[in-house]
C-alpha cells in the first residue's frame, strides 16, 4: 500500500469556500489512483484554510504527472463555487510536488492540474503530458479568440460582457463589490446635490470646489490653487499624468511662428532662444497627430479641437515654463502666438486649450491604448500561445490577472459609444482614430522607456521625478526578468526551438502591431537578450507605466479646468476678447464636469485586494531558485520605495506614481 499526503489550500479572499464535495485523482508514470473524496471529520475546504489528507494506492504510481480535481454538489444546495489556491503532494518516496491551481471552479468541472517544474514544450518526456498540452493549446485557442474593435487599432479579445470571462481572471468578488459601493456613493452624492446630468453652466470656478464633500487629496487641492501657475503647468509635462509627449527643441518647426523677439523677454536675461536651444534648455510640445480628426458635435454643430504647439523653457531655477503657444497648426492672422505676457484670461484659454489636447492624448493613447489595449495584446496572446506550465506563463500571467476585465467592461462604460470619454471633445470616432494615427507611427523603442527618454532628448532635464524613478524601475525589473529568463534559456537555440515562445510574439506583432515591420517589433525572438528586452518593456508597460499614467487621474483630473476633456466654445482667433466669463462659458457644463470627475474617482481608488510589483502571493513557481530571484527583486524594490520616500520629504510636489508599493502588478482599474 503506498500513501500520498495532499495538502489542499482554499484561498483567503472572500466567499473562497465551499459545502460542495472535492474528488482528486493523480496520475502517474505507473498508472492512476482511483477517485478519491477529499472528507475529513468537520466541515473541508473553508476560507483561508489548508487541509491535509490521504490518499491510499495499491502500489506507487510512479513519478506524479497529473492531478484531476471534480467538484459535485452537496445535496440540493445552489452553486458554490470554489477557489482552490493549490495541492502539495507529498509522495511515498517523500517528494513534495506542487500543483498551483489559483481560480474559481464550478459545479460539474474538472480541472486538471501540472505539477512540478515549469517546462517548455519540447522538453515534455510522457505521452500523456504531450497529448496532455496539445490539447490544452488547442482547447485555449479556440475559447480566447481575436476580435477586431476598429480597423487600425489593436484587436480585442472576443468577449463582449465581462462577466463571460473565466473566473480564473475576473474581479474578486470583494473587488467587484467594493468598485459598485463607490460608483453607488459618488452617483447618489451628485445626485443629492442636483449635479448628475445637469446642463447648467458653472457660476463661479469656486463651485467646482464643492462637486464632492469627502474626496480630497492633498494634490487634487494642491491643482485646485495651483492650475493657473506657469511652473506648475510646465511641471506636469514631466511629472502630471502625460509625461510621454514633450522633447528638446533644437530647431522650431517652420510652421510655429514663433520669433526671438516674442520669447526674449521670458529667457535668461542676456540670453537668446537660439542660445538657449544649443543649451538644451528649449523643449516642445506638439500635438500635430490630432490635426484635422473632425470633432464630436454638440446640438448638431461640430466643437472645437486645436492641435497645438507650446514652446517650454528649462530656466535657471530649473523650472519648466511655458512661453509660446501656438492653438493650430498652420499660421495665420486667426491663430496668433499666445504669450504669457498677454492678458491673464487669453494666456489662461490658450493653455487651456492645450491642456485639452493633451488630455484626450493621454486617456486615449497613452493610456487607453498603449497601457489597456497592449497590455490585452499581450495576455491574450499569452493566453493563446502558452501552456500554464510554460516557465513564462507562470512569469506573465501575475501581470495580466484582471487586464481582460477590466477592459472588457470599460470598453462599454468608459470607451464605447455611450462611454465617459465619449463625450470628450473628439468623441468616440475622433479618439478612435487618434488612436488608429499613433499606432501606426509606435515603434517597439519608443515602448522602452531608456530609448524613449534618449529619443526625446530628456536626459538632463532636471526635476524630472518620472524618467528617474521609471529607469531605476526598468533596470530592476530587467534583472528580474534576466534572472528568469536565462535560468530556462540557457542558450539562443533554446529559444529558437520554443513553438509556444515564438507563437506568442508572432500573434503579438499581427494583432497588437498590425504585422507593421516599420515598428521595429519582430515576429519571431532569434536570442535570449531579445525575450528579456521584451519582457521586461511587456512588465514594465503593465505595472509601471500603467500606474504612472492612471494613478493620479483624480490628483490631476478632478479639477476640470487643469484637465478638460472638453471645451464648449471655439479658441480666441484675436487677443485682448477674453474675460473670466469667457473662461466659465468655455469650460464642460455642470453634468459634464462631474461625469468626468466621477470617472477620475473610480479610476484612482485603492482597493483591498490590490498587489503591488514584485509580489508574487499565489505560489505558481516548484523552483527553489525562481523563489529567491523573487525575493531578491522584491529586496531591489523595497530599497528603491526607501529612496523615493526620502527624496519626496525634500520636494514641495512629492511624485508617487512609480513608489513600487503603489504600483499594482497588473492592469486591475
Amino acid at each position: 500500500m503506498a500513501e500520498y499526503k495532499l495538502e489542499v489550500t482554499t484561498g483567503d479572499m472572500k466567499y473562497a469556500g465551499t459545502w460542495d464535495h472535492i474528488y482528486v485523482t493523480l496520475f502517474g508514470t505507473e498508472g492512476q489512483s482511483e477517485r478519491t473524496e477529499l472528507d475529513n471529520f468537520g466541515r473541508d475546504h473553508v476560507t483561508g484554510t489548508t487541509g491535509t489528507y490521504t490518499l491510499s494506492t495499491n502500489l506507487s504510481l510512479g513519478k506524479l504527472l497529473l492531478l484531476k480535481v471534480e467538484k459535485d454538489p452537496f445535496a440540493i444546495l445552489p452553486e458554490d463555487e470554489w477557489y482552490l489556491s493549490k495541492i502539495v503532494v507529498t509522495t511515498p518516496e517523500g517528494e513534495a510536488l506542487l500543483f498551483p491551481c489559483y481560480r474559481w471552479i464550478s459545479r460539474g468541472e474538472l480541472v486538471e492540474l501540472r505539477g512540478g517544474r515549469a517546462l517548455k514544450g519540447f522538453e515534455e518526456d510522457h505521452p500523456l503530458l504531450l497529448d496532455h498540452r496539445e490539447k490544452e493549446l488547442i482547447l485555449r485557442k479556440s475559447f480566447y479568440q481575436w476580435k477586431i474593435l476598429a480597423e487600425g487599432i489593436p484587436h480585442i479579445n472576443n468577449f463582449n460582457n465581462a462577466l463571460d470571462l473565466p473566473a480564473e481572471i475576473r474581479f474578486s468578488k470583494s473587488k467587484s463589490d467594493e468598485i459598485d459601493f463607490v460608483k453607488m456613493k459618488t452617483g447618489l452624492e451628485l445626485k443629492i446635490k442636483g449635479l448628475l446630468g445637469s446642463a447648467e453652466k458653472w457660476e463661479s470656478i469656486e463651485d467646482m470646489k464643492k462637486i464632492f464633500w469627502w474626496k480630497k487629496t492633498t494634490m487634487s487641492e494642491y491643482v485646485t490653487e495651483h492650475w493657473k501657475d506657469d511652473d506648475f503647468y510646465g511641471f506636469q509635462f514631466l511629472n502630471g499624468l502625460n509625461p510621454m509627449v514633450i522633447k528638446r527643441c533644437s530647431a522650431l518647426p517652420p510652421n510655429f511662428a514663433v520669433t526671438e523677439e516674442m520669447v526674449k523677454p521670458f529667457l535668461k536675461e542676456g540670453s537668446s532662444l537660439q542660445e538657449e536651444m544649443k543649451k538644451g534648455n528649449i523643449f516642445l510640445y506638439d500635438q500635430k497627430k490630432m490635426d484635422g480628426i473632425r470633432p464630436r458635435d454638440n446640438n448638431g454643430e461640430p466643437l472645437h479641437v486645436t492641435a497645438g504647439l507650446c514652446l517650454l523653457y528649462s530656466n535657471p531655477k530649473n523650472k519648466l515654463m511655458p512661453i509660446a503657444i501656438q492653438l493650430h497648426q498652420q499660421p495665420s492672422e486667426q491663430n496668433p502666438i499666445f504669450l504669457p505676457s498677454d492678458s491673464e484670461t487669453d494666456w489662461l484659454l490658450a493653455k487651456m486649450f492645450i491642456k485639452n489636447a493633451d488630455t484626450m492624448d493621454h486617456e486615449a493613447v497613452q493610456h487607453l491604448m498603449k497601457t489597456h489595449f497592449l497590455a490585452e495584446v499581450y495576455a491574450v496572446a499569452a493566453l493563446r500561445s502558452f501552456s500554464v506550465i510554460h516557465p513564462l506563463y507562470k512569469l506573465l500571467f501575475p501581470h495580466f490577472q484582471s487586464t481582460l476585465f477590466i477592459n472588457t467592461g470599460g470598453r462599454v462604460s468608459l470607451f464605447g459609444p455611450d462611454g465617459a470619454l465619449s463625450i470628450s471633445s473628439l468623441g468616440y470616432d475622433g479618439l478612435t482614430e487618434l488612436m488608429r494615427r499613433h499606432l501606426s507611427e509606435t515603434t517597439y523603442s519608443s515602448l522602452c522607456l531608456p530609448e524613449n527618454i534618449t529619443a526625446r532628448g530628456l536626459e538632463s532635464i532636471p526635476n524630472f521625478y518620472y524618467r528617474d524613478d521609471g529607469l531605476k524601475l526598468w533596470n530592476i525589473i530587467n534583472s528580474f526578468v534576466k534572472a528568469v529568463v536565462e535560468y530556462y534559456y540557457p542558450s539562443d537555440s533554446e529559444v529558437c526551438k520554443d513553438t509556444e515562445l515564438q507563437n506568442w510574439i508572432s500573434e503579438i506583432f499581427t494583432h497588437g502591431f498590425l504585422g507593421n515591420k516599420a515598428s521595429g517589433f519582430s515576429a519571431g525572438f532569434h536570442t535570449v537578450q531579445e525575450v528579456i528586452k521584451f519582457i521586461t518593456m511587456v512588465i514594465f508597460t503593465v505595472t509601471c507605466q500603467h500606474s504612472a499614467v492612471n494613478n493620479g487621474q483624480f490628483d490631476y483630473f478632478f479639477w476640470t479646468p487643469n484637465g478638460p476633456l472638453l471645451l464648449r466654445k471655439p479658441p480666441p482667433t484675436t487677443k485682448g476678447q477674453s474675460s473670466m466669463e469667457t473662461i466659465l462659458e468655455t469650460l464642460p457644463n455642470v453634468g459634464e464636469t462631474v461625469k468626468f470627475a466621477a470617472m477620475a474617482r473610480l479610476l484612482s481608488e485603492n482597493y483591498s485586494d490590490m498587489v503591488p510589483i514584485g509580489a508574487y502571493p499565489n505560489e505558481r513557481f516548484h523552483e527553489p531558485a525562481i523563489k529567491q530571484m523573487m525575493k531578491e527583486f522584491q529586496a531591489e524594490l523595497s530599497y528603491l520605495s526607501e529612496t523615493i520616500a526620502t527624496r519626496n520629504l525634500q520636494l514641495e510636489i512629492p511624485y508617487s506614481y512609480l513608489d513600487p508599493p503603489l504600483i499594482e502588478n497588473s492592469i486591475a482599474i
